[in-house]
């Protein structure tokens, strides 16, 4: 609960707390707000002095958030989306909306959550196209190969605006007509696994298993993680997918809880400059409303 103050809090102040949150450093949200560094310094100190208190830990990497300066991002997040739509229906009014928008994501996160997200754009806006672009590397936003990103990471790059849509939270799954039993920790060490290959060398999924069990050789290595879910569903093998994949299939079972050391953030990414184009609010402003995670 934000305590009563005298201070009268901006909006400017607002997106001055949000781009410190989001870059961590006075360099990183200077180039989210598009001004120097000595400005964003003279802004948060003037609103510390406001409110009293300080927002942020200072420290040698960099701005480190307080739970006041986390609960006020969130209203600056809500403020942003709040515009992001405003701007979009203003635009959307004259006429209707067209053109291509472009989206990069992996091929897993396309079908457990962007296509099904999509279904609801088809009526509102017939004149729009799509171009989905699915693989591990990060299509440049910057360069403006893509318009959009959908990416799970825990530090998305500093110069892209985006909103964390939330948690992936996965476990193990097998076939479901497995004799694997729920929980039984000791049994999967010695069946067959399905896992990435060097193509998600760092991949949550990789580095649990591996510290989890160390001598564990995957029978099945492949190069995305909805290959992982289908290979398990045919019954050859196990492996740990995300739950939003997985749940509500008939075909796969889960054989452990939520992986919590495992889990990563799922981020809704673009580029400052191209949020303000007509078709690629609208879909952004959509899918951050659409998108959900179990």
């Amino acid at each position: 609960m934000i305590a009563k103050s005298q201070y009268q809090m901006t909006a400017a102040d607002l997106e001055v707390t949000l781009a410190l949150v989001r870059g961590g450093t006075l360099a990183g949200a200077s180039e989210r707000l598009g001004i120097d560094a000595s400005t964003v310094f003279r802004s948060l100190q003037r609103l510390e002095r406001g409110l009293g208190r300080p927002l942020f830990e200072r420290t040698r990497s960099g701005y480190v958030a307080s739970e006041l300066a986390e609960e006020l991002a969130a209203h600056a997040e809500q403020v942003e989306t709040a515009l992001e739509g405003a701007r979009a229906s203003i635009e959307a009014a004259p006429s209707q909306i067209s053109g291509t928008v472009r989206i990069t994501t992996t091929d897993t996160l396309l079908h457990g959550l962007i296509a099904p997200a999509l279904l609801g754009l088809r009526a509102e806006h017939p004149l729009l196209g799509f171009e989905l672009h699915t693989g591990n590397e990060l299509a440049s936003l910057t360069r403006r190969d893509a318009d959009i990103a959908l990416r799970a990471t825990k530090r998305p790059p500093q110069h892209l605006v985006g909103k964390p849509i939330g948690a992936i939270r996965v476990a193990v799954y097998a076939a479901r007509r497995t004799s694997l039993r729920p929980g039984d920790a000791s049994t999967l060490a010695t069946v067959d696994w399905i896992a990435p290959d060097d193509a998600l060398p760092e991949h949550p999924s990789v580095i649990w298993r591996k510290r989890n069990f160390p001598k564990l050789m995957p029978r099945y290595r492949v190069n995305s993680i909805l290959s992982v879910l289908e290979l398990a569903a045919l019954g050859l093998g196990v492996g740990i997918v995300p739950l939003f994949l997985a749940e509500g299939r008939k075909d796969v079972v889960r054989l452990s809880e939520p992986l919590t050391d495992c889990e990563t953030e799922l981020w809704l990414l673009t580029h400052p400059e191209a949020r303000h184009l007509r078709r690629v609010g609208v879909v952004y402003t959509h899918l951050a409303q659409a998108l959900r995670l179990p």
